[in-house]
């Protein structure tokens, strides 16, 4: 079985060491480089872009959600795993408006962060429960307050909204669904305005809050 390539990019070296550490318990991963601020991250992707990336983007002066923004574009098909404090509830949307794939806190444990990166190489999401309180905050804030009443949607459109908060992609939802791409992006765009919601990460949050992914 291939083994999965990890860059970390931490600005501190003891957490570096200790990730290094946690995931050298799977045989299966490469930790293949290791970055303390964003210049050597940069760096270490344009020699190879692994499968995940391990980031502690709320830095400041070593790391941002700007660096995020960056990693997209010299590593378009990376996994990103954030793994950092929450100290400011903005990083964590800040993070997820700039495409992250997973959230953790680092005081999540060895298990967790095993099956976050399990998880985030295969494209699914994984985000830890202090992540997902922080976004219910932000969903309910957005939606909930300002109309209690059930908005109606489709069951093609139900069905839409369980995979693209399952992770999937508008190409990968259009061959399952036997689709165009076209079809899938228009339905998600009625969706969207249906709900009055602007991002992935809200409709992932509208979706498990009305069990759809029950």
């Amino acid at each position: 079985m291939q083994a999965i390539s990890i860059t970390i990019a931490d600005a501190q070296y003891l957490t570096r060491l200790g990730l290094r550490y946690a995931l050298a318990s799977n045989p299966r991963i490469d930790i293949i480089a290791e970055a303390g601020d964003e210049e050597e991250l940069l760096e270490a992707l344009s020699d190879r872009a692994p499968d995940l990336l391990v980031l502690d983007h709320n830095q400041p002066g070593y790391f941002s959600a700007d660096t995020i923004g960056k990693v997209r574009k010299l590593a378009p098909d990376t996994g990103i795993l954030i793994i950092s404090a929450i100290s400011d509830k903005n990083s964590v949307y800040l993070a997820l408006e700039h495409g992250i794939n997973s959230f953790l806190t680092k005081t999540c444990d060895q298990e967790e962060i095993l099956d976050a990166v399990k998880a985030t190489v295969k494209g699914e999401k994984y985000f830890c429960t202090k992540v997902l309180d922080c976004l219910l905050e932000r969903t309910f804030g957005s939606i909930a307050d300002s109309d209690c009443s059930p908005i109606p949607l489709s069951p093609r459109e139900i069905e839409i909204v369980r995979l693209v908060a399952k992770g999937l992609i508008a190409k990968e939802i259009a061959s399952l669904l036997n689709l165009s791409t076209h079809t899938v992006y228009t339905h998600r765009k009625n969706i969207m305005k249906k709900l009055s919601l602007n991002s992935s990460s809200e409709l992932m949050m509208y979706a498990i809050n009305t069990g759809i992914l029950n």
